[in-house]
């Protein structure tokens, strides 16, 4: 194991005045094509999109140009592996080609500290190069493309179908309202994993959804694919991994918080007592149709790409919530769906959800009862397993699309991303402890496709202790789990 010893410092006062810390922020986003204008003075023609978008023409064009140089320069070197990213002084710059001559770069100016100047002389600013993390900004400028393709499709699509024209309207569209929700100051280790937070079942209630899967799918032959959601975590997905994961977190960061209501008081709480042969329907669209009641309600559903590698699908998504449970059906983007359709899916799933839904609220809190009080444990871990990109976090307390809470210093967090990136570059099992300066100790354990990173606030532990605690948590938490020692 290794150890290192690792400062984390509190943001110093300067006398009589405060120093101002400021995050990191987005440059510039923007994505050229090298093809589109190969000779001088089509320059322009080889962006695509451009963020900001009043930035001078010259400036943009000289931008893009020098990324250009920069990937050109880097293929000398290893042919195989362009650069990925640029480190500067007050900026880094990424760099990303999710398809062959589009070039997607993104660029975050460096946090910095303003340390105020005696005799009113202005202040010096200080950029604090080394505190963004690669792998963290590296996931976050992939996950705007997967983002993209998932509602659009490939780039390479939308050039066949329309052009140059078309593909720069779909860029257009889509980044400008995507890039706002991008918050940077927030991202860390869990960016980087993407993972999939599942929910935690019994085996009784897990079979009782699969077969509420199945009859629906089966009452309802359009549905080519299904998603079972509780709480934010997930259940059940008939998608392929890489899609459920991207998917997963559009629901979570932003579809789910949009529609985010007071939860029911239990069952017979009035926000929808309709009664179906004695049973309660609190089903509701969360795409589509607000009220089926409503004679002008509108029909369309947002439309997703999936497969896009080999099979390229096109299909609606239907979003459908009852209480904490809900459940996305996807149905090919060919059928036309309208009312009839709507009112037959409210009826059959309304009631079967507003029931599942109690079934596992009350499994859970009866197995929560058993597991004992919820007491504040001495650790805090980040876990996450490649395999079937299933994560765990007692860290991060909410993350929603403007904001990740969570509950340890953000120096803290860089420890954790650091560890990460030191395991991507070994392929062995290995663990790595690390004692930081305010009485944390920061371990990192990655074994058979598994990665733990475990967080021990003991101010007197010596290294046995912490090594010991985290082989207690790992047989308390991960009992199941096998975690080479």
């Amino acid at each position: 194991a290794l150890i290192e010893e690792v400062g984390i410092g509190t943001p110093g006062m300067a006398t009589g005045m405060q120093e101002k810390q400021y995050t990191p922020s987005l440059l510039n986003f923007f994505i050229y094509n090298p093809k589109f204008g190969p000779r001088e003075g089509e320059e322009e023609k080889k962006i695509l999109f451009y963020h900001p978008s009043d930035v001078e023409k010259n400036e943009k064009i000289r931008n893009v140009g020098l990324c250009e140089a920069i990937v050109q320069f880097t293929r000398t070197f290893c042919p195989s592996k362009p650069a990925k990213s640029l480190h500067t002084q007050k900026n880094r710059q990424f760099f990303f080609e999710p398809e062959e001559n589009f070039w997607i770069v993104m660029v975050v100016r460096n946090p910095m500290v303003e340390k105020p100047n005696k005799e009113g002389k202005p202040p010096t600013i200080e950029y604090q190069e080394e505190e963004i993390l690669d792998t963290v900004y590296g996931a976050v400028l992939q996950q705007c493309y997967s983002m993209y393709k998932l509602f659009n499709g490939t780039f390479a699509r939308a050039m066949e179908a329309g052009g140059v024209e078309l593909l720069t309207q779909k860029l257009e569209k889509f980044f400008y309202r995507y890039l706002q929700t991008l918050h940077l100051q927030s991202c860390d280790l869990l960016d980087v994993f993407g993972g999939i937070s599942f929910f935690p079942l019994d085996k009784m209630t897990y079979l009782k959804i699969q077969s509420f899967v199945n009859r629906v799918e089966e009452s309802l032959s359009l549905i080519k694919y299904t998603a079972f959601l509780y709480n934010d975590q997930l259940i059940w997905s008939g998608l392929e991994q890489d899609d459920m994961r991207i998917l997963y977190k559009y629901l979570t960061t932003s579809l789910f918080p949009r529609h985010s209501e007071p939860e029911l008081a239990g069952r017979d709480s009035p926000l929808r007592p309709e009664v179906a042969g004695n049973l309660l329907h609190y089903g509701r669209f969360l795409t589509g149709p607000s009220n089926l009641k409503d004679p002008e309600a509108k029909f369309r559903f947002p439309k997703i790409f999936v497969n896009t590698d080999d099979s390229y699908e096109e299909l609606h998504l239907i979003v459908y919530k009852a209480m904490s449970a809900a459940v996305c059906f996807m149905i090919s983007a060919s059928e036309e769906l309208g009312r009839e359709f709507c009112e037959q899916l409210d009826g059959l799933v309304g009631p079967q959800l507003t029931l599942l839904a109690s079934d596992i609220c009350e499994q859970y809190n009866i197995n929560r009862r058993v597991s004992g009080p919820d007491k504040e444990p001495q650790f805090k871990f980040i876990y996450f397993n490649h395999m079937n990109l299933a994560e765990k976090s007692t860290i991060h307390m909410r993350k929603t699309a403007s904001v990740s809470l969570t509950s340890v210093h953000p120096d803290l967090m860089k420890i954790l991303g650091d560890i990460h990136a030191d395991f991507v570059r070994v392929d062995e099992d290995e663990e790595i402890i690390v004692k930081a300066m305010t009485d944390y100790w920061v371990v990192g354990k990655k074994s058979d496709q598994r990665e733990l990173y475990v967080i021990l606030n003991q101010k007197n532990a010596n290294l046995i202790e912490v090594n010991e605690e985290v082989k207690r948590l790992c047989a308390t938490q991960f009992n199941n789990i096998f975690f080479l020692d």
